[in-house]
């Protein structure tokens, strides 16, 4: 009798403890937004250079859909490369972040300069009511900081994206209101010759290549395990897209992944010395064969820019004709 009370007792410590671990894996979910709610536009990282028509654009755009909007105090000051300095992109950023009537801090760009202030930011009264993070490339360092945090984030178009073609950035813009309101999201795509075939879910997690490497060995490193995860870069040579991926690798980022989603890897810098395979020979060399990758995914640097959720749950199918990213509710 006493032994069956010891195993019953074991397999219901188990059984809590795996139930913990998966209750502690799902993010938490920042309000959706509706009509008459703030977003505030602010500038974490590059400078923002004789660009207030575009801002002005990009609140247009928002405002249209019946929201409001607030511009970061400092969001146009010259800080050389930046749009302010540390303390000033900081201030805009911590205020929005603080303020309860604000339900979402939309990036004006990017560039570089987003880990700079990332650590100066006080994150108490955003664990408390979460609010949206959007962007992409730079913004990155907060995508992988705030996963870590156990929120969802937002990998999108910024303010300055409303420069591209009006007819280049129409499926851009959709999903991108489409993620903001809370409504389904799920894309099917023409299959690479590339992919390789599966059907896995896992959360998605990741964003730009480089920014992923910078982030090794800090507290906003991700934990790939179980998850399915998204790369994009611009502007690299191949063989600085290697080093990083062989950095990623060797950090374990690969080896308990469940699968892989390859955005925009685009405008490749020329080198003198050929080098001599694809991209897509790069990443499936240090990726395990066992597990699906979808090739040529629309998001990224270029205009058709998809929304995608990071930390939520997704079903990757990855077929010879077709393939699809399904996002669950």
């Amino acid at each position: 009798m006493k032994n069956k009370i010891a195993i019953t007792t074991l397999f219901l410590m188990i059984f809590s403890s795996l139930f913990a671990q998966e209750k502690t894996n799902e993010l938490i979910r920042p309000p959706y937004l509706h009509k008459g709610d703030t977003i505030a536009i602010v500038a974490p990282a590059g400078i923002l250079k004789n660009r207030q028509e575009t801002i002005q654009k990009a609140k247009r755009l928002v405002e249209g859909w019946g929201l409001c909007v607030v511009l970061g105090d400092n969001l146009f000051k010259n800080g050389h490369h930046f749009s302010g300095s540390d303390l000033q992109r900081t201030a805009d950023f911590q205020k929005a972040l603080d303020n309860p009537n604000i339900k979402a801090i939309w990036a004006a760009r990017g560039g570089y300069g987003s880990v700079r202030i990332l650590d100066k930011l006080n994150y108490k009264k955003f664990k408390k009511s979460p609010k949206w993070i959007i962007g992409y490339s730079d913004i990155t360092a907060f995508h992988n900081h705030i996963h870590n945090l156990g929120v969802e984030t937002i990998h999108g178009m910024m303010a300055t994206s409303v420069e591209e073609k009006p007819e280049e950035i129409i499926k851009t813009i959709s999903s991108f209101k489409k993620a903001l309101f809370g409504q389904d999201i799920s894309y099917t795509i023409a299959s690479s010759t590339y992919n390789k075939e599966g059907i896995v879910e896992g959360q998605l997690i990741g964003g730009n290549l480089a920014i992923l490497t910078s982030m090794l060995g800090s507290k906003s490193q991700l934990n790939t395990d179980g998850k399915i995860l998204f790369l994009e870069e611009i502007g690299e040579y191949k063989y600085s897209i290697d080093r990083m991926l062989q950095s990623l690798k060797r950090a374990g980022y690969f080896e308990n992944v469940n699968g892989l989603i390859i955005g925009d890897i685009s405008s490749i810098k020329k080198n003198s010395t050929k080098w001599g395979h694809s991209i897509e020979q790069l990443i499936l060399e240090v990726v395990p064969k066992n597990i699906p990758v979808l090739f040529d995914f629309p998001a990224g640097h270029k205009a058709d820019n998809r929304a995608l959720i990071f930390g939520r749950k997704v079903k990757l199918s990855v077929g010879s004709i077709q393939s699809s990213v399904i996002f669950k509710n």
